[in-house]
């Protein structure tokens, strides 16, 4: 399996991609693995927060060079149009995209094309201080895809993604962090710690609260303040409900850690 799921008591689970030998490439298999091992999530009501990262010493070096030379001599030679199939493709790794908690990217190491865009998938990013990251597709012939062109100009602004995409530059994971792209850029080896702290302190918070909040940054980041207004209302509306609203109250009062249940 080039997929390994740990799913701990605490509602944390680490996802890692894990065919070291070929710098975890995305492949079609691989794909299928993260697909599945995502759905296999999708519904545990007891998960809190996914942590995603790469067996060392990449997170992922990028997208299989012998499936994107097969399909570029079959455009060429077949009249072959990629448009489905890479359509299937992109959905395999962003399918990432809907469950229902946080992910967080624990970027171990090199994040480079569409490793990179699976990173960029995740709504959070630790990432390795003098890792390479970058969407390096302009520098091989070929458009970005997988959501990347969206996903890096909302991490760091349309003028910065402009630039990287443009040149195809890689950067170090410090120039990633401080651009934005991630919210921490540590030693390789403090990466997967650090953002299993993060996760355990997500973990921590409110579960519904946080599967709310979730929705509400994917629904509302475009949205008007209107819009924004009515979601959070109807949220609020929901939390009035919930035991661990009485839960957090009693806790702020009594000044100690509150427990959350999720109900």
């Amino acid at each position: 399996m080039s997929v390994r799921t740990q799913r701990r008591d605490d509602g944390v689970a680490i996802l890692t991609l894990d065919e070291p030998d070929r710098r975890n490439a995305m492949t079609q298999d691989m794909g299928d693995a993260l697909r599945d091992a995502a759905a296999a999530l999708h519904d545990d009501d007891g998960l809190r927060v996914v942590v995603l990262t790469g067996a060392p010493p990449a997170f992922s070096a990028g997208g299989d060079l012998a499936m994107l030379e097969d399909l570029a001599r079959r455009t060429r030679d077949e009249g072959l149009d990629a448009t489905g199939f890479m359509r299937d493709f992109y959905a395999r790794f962003l399918s990432l995209r809907d469950l229902p908690v946080p992910v967080i990217a624990a970027i171990n190491g090199h994040a480079i094309g569409a490793g990179l865009c699976v990173a960029l998938a995740c709504d959070l990013r630790i990432v390795a201080e003098d890792a390479k990251v970058g969407l390096n597709f302009a520098r091989l012939g070929l458009h970005p895809g997988m959501g990347g062109s969206w996903l890096l100009a909302r991490a760091i602004g349309h003028q910065r993604a402009a630039d990287w995409l443009y040149t195809g530059r890689l950067v170090t994971g410090r120039e990633a962090a401080d651009a934005g792209l991630a919210i921490d850029a540590v030693a390789a080896d403090e990466v997967l710690p650090r953002a299993i702290a993060l996760a355990e302190e997500i973990a921590a918070a409110a579960p519904v609260t946080v599967r709310q909040l979730k929705e509400t940054l994917a629904t509302t980041a475009d949205a008007d303040l209107d819009t924004a207004l009515a979601r959070e209302a109807a949220c609020q509306a929901v939390s009035y409900g919930t035991d661990d609203l009485l839960e957090g109250l009693a806790a702020g009062r009594d000044r100690r850690t509150p427990v959350f249940t999720g109900r």
